[in-house]
């Protein structure tokens, strides 16, 4: 019989309807549960494209045996991370606290006040290479509460007490500056392997922001090095087993130090992040290498990874028939069943196809053991376009990963913002038309009054929005209005401002939360300001809130901007790494950023024209305003005073408000984008 979870809609949760442990979704019924039965809290942390939290479901939450003692014992209460960024935050940093790491499952026991006060992440179902059976914990941890609650008790508030520390940053007098920059740059440097790319060792991750960091840098200084560390990395990522070849798209990251070898989940938001990284990479280079994966990469996105309304699907599985990706991987017989010898023979020389394999006996698809330049790589790119259509029916006859099909929106911000700025730097409407279908979903969907919400799945949107959906989905539409010009987008990203402002910032703390003011009383309140597989929902608040405050003029909101950035200095001095994003802000905030108008019908080729002028080349910091004959926005200093030059669609470039002489044509445009 279903378990409670069965009422859910998010798929992890359905995951685990069928089990025999009597799960609760978090709410008021399992906690008041616990405080009524007094039993403590086993909660469950996970989500639905994660290998170890189906192995961990297997092994023991399908296990009828440890079920009983789970039942018995416990108020088992079930969470998506990704629905609860709040939740995972808080018991993470205690796991984290307790044994020194963390990860997925994450596996935590709770006073019936929701408490930490033991936890783990994975449990074997017995002991095994050093780890505990989770029976034995389970039992160990029942004993404990039954016989030791003072202990557990005292605990718990140690843990809590040490949490929030953890969220009071401390004060930083350092001014806002270059040096910021210099420091962590120093820092990154020492860190990068210089022969595979990424950061030194294994395993590897994108770090997105970072790299789009060194770019700013190097778009401002000119310093060759930070953009050799991007272009190392990024070749290295697209050559790698990491990126599927032939379907397009990135695995979350590599197990390896030569990206060869991933853990096979996609997730929406890392490959919204890196196609708005290899755009701009692409903007620098002009390297065709990055256009394709961009190109391949939204492809995939636009086919597997959207909704029939529009929309974007979060995640998919690393996992096929419970086998972690046997959907990805090939062997030479079946290259060879499939193509014709000439072409299989190709394909099996250039993408690593061996008789051995590379993962478990099998091959992953990549191109690591070749040397490339332009030319040879578009030559093997060929290859694999030619063989491209029946490989792709033959994996498609393959049983396929699950798709997480719920609806972030703040996952969605990410990669509106990746179309949108796909859509005029590769001259592709289709691209335009998917960002602003999506930004629509959200508006129309996840809207309530003026709150977003969280999360939609089969017609139910639910749970008030955090930090980060908001920053996120304000930075979506900045992109579709400096994209479209259109007016619309940026009126939206300013009213949805204005209420982050007023549900996120703290004015006696002079910082971001994580959760607004209205939001459930949790034992801590969460603030997560670190750069991890996402930016922090801070740094693209104050990420955001720097354009914002350019369009309004607005001293309070650039006040906000600056203490956040302050608030962020010790985090950005000491482990830059986890400030990527902070540290575009810095750029962002240091540099006078290109205030650039363009006024005329946004539908006229020459409009059309100057915009993709601004596009042609990596201009970071910079702000642009759309306004036509039917645009009303006396509030906005930079519309001030914009008349078209000549009757026809004119562009001008300002700087704090002063701006040089209009132009219409746009040589005109790129000699003034040059020399400002």
């Amino acid at each position: 019989m279903p378990n409670r979870l069965s009422l859910e809609t998010s798929p992890y949760l359905l995951q685990h309807k069928d089990n025999p442990v009597d799960w609760f979704p978090w709410g008021d019924e399992a906690l008041t549960s616990a405080k009524v039965l007094n039993k403590p809290i086993l909660l469950s942390i996970g989500y639905s494209a994660c290998h170890w939290c189906h192995v961990m479901e297997r092994e023991s939450f399908e296990n009828p045996g440890i079920a009983v003692l789970m039942n018995e014992n416990f108020i088992n209460i079930k969470v998506d991370r990704e629905e609860r960024p709040d939740l995972d935050s808080i018991y993470m940093s205690a796991v984290q606290s307790i044994t020194g790491r963390g990860g997925w499952p994450l596996t935590v026991f709770l006073t019936p006040e929701g408490k930490p006060f033991h936890g783990g992440t994975y449990f074997p179902p017995v002991d095994r290479q050093g780890m505990p059976g989770f029976p034995n914990v389970l039992e160990a941890v029942s004993n404990a509460y039954k016989n030791q609650r003072e202990q557990i008790e005292s605990a718990s508030d140690r843990l809590i007490a040490h949490i929030k520390v953890f969220s009071k940053l401390p004060d930083s007098e350092t001014e806002i500056s270059d040096n910021t920059v210099i420091q962590a740059l120093t820092d990154i440097k020492s860190q990068v392997d210089l022969v595979n790319g990424g950061l030194i060792g294994a395993p590897k991750f994108p770090q997105p922001m970072t790299y789009e960091f060194l770019l700013k840098h190097f778009s401002r200084t000119n310093t060759n090095e930070s953009l050799d560390i991007v272009t190392k990395t990024l070749d290295k990522m697209a050559y790698g087993g990491i990126y599927d070849h032939l379907g397009g798209g990135f695995h979350r990251y590599s197990t390896d130090e030569v990206w060869l070898v991933p853990h096979f989940e996609k997730m929406l938001y890392d490959n919204a992040l890196l196609v708005r990284l290899y755009l701009h990479a692409y903007q620098v280079t002009g390297k065709d290498l990055y256009k394709n994966v961009v190109e391949e990469t939204l492809d995939y996105v636009k086919r597997e990874m959207t909704s029939i309304e529009g929309a974007f699907f979060s995640a998919q599985d690393a996992d096929s028939d419970g086998i972690e990706g046997q959907y990805f991987v090939w062997t030479v017989d079946e290259i060879n069943a499939v193509l014709e010898p000439e072409l299989a023979k190709a394909v099996i020389k250039h993408y690593g196809v061996t008789k051995k394999g590379n993962f478990e006996g099998n091959s992953i698809l990549n191109l690591v053991s070749e040397e490339y330049n332009e030319p040879k790589y578009q030559v093997i790119k060929d290859i694999l376009n030619q063989a491209r259509e029946p490989l792709m029916k033959h994996r498609s006859e393959r049983v396929s990963p699950e798709t997480d099909s719920k609806i972030l929106t703040a996952w969605n911000g990410l990669m509106i913002s990746a179309f949108a700025e796909a859509s005029v730097i590769l001259n592709s409407k289709e691209y335009g038309d998917i960002a602003k279908k999506a930004a629509e979903f959200i508006l129309n969907n996840l809207m309530h009054g003026n709150r977003l919400l969280r999360t939609y799945k089969d017609g139910q949107s639910k749970l008030n929005g955090y930090l980060e959906d908001y920053a996120f989905f304000v930075e979506g539409l900045l992109s579709l209005h400096e994209t479209t010009l259109n007016p619309i987008w940026l009126k939206q990203a300013i009213n949805l401002s204005e209420s982050m402002i007023d549900l996120f910032w703290d004015n006696k703390t002079k910082q971001f939360f994580d959760t607004s003011l209205d939001h459930e009383k949790l034992v801590v309140r969460p603030r997560d300001i670190a750069d991890n597989a996402i930016p922090s929902g801070a740094s693209v608040a104050c990420k955001v809130l720097l354009k914002i405050a350019v369009y309004l003029d607005d001293d309070r909101i650039r006040d906000i901007t600056r203490l956040s950035i302050k608030s962020a200095t010790t985090l950005m001095t000491k482990a830059p790494i986890a400030a990527g994003e902070w540290l575009n802000c810095v750029e962002f905030y240091i540099d006078t950023p290109k205030e650039i108008v363009i006024t005329g019908d946004f539908n006229d080729k020459n409009t059309t024209n100057l915009l993709s002028e601004i596009y042609r080349n990596f201009i970071p910091n910079k702000v642009i305003l759309g306004i036509n004959s039917e645009t009303i926005l006396d509030d906005l200093p930079l519309a001030d005073s914009k008349d078209m030059l000549n009757e026809k669609p004119t562009a001008y470039i300002c700087k704090n408000y002063t701006c040089g002489l209009p132009v219409n044509k746009p040589s005109d445009l790129s000699k003034q984008l040059t020399n400002q």
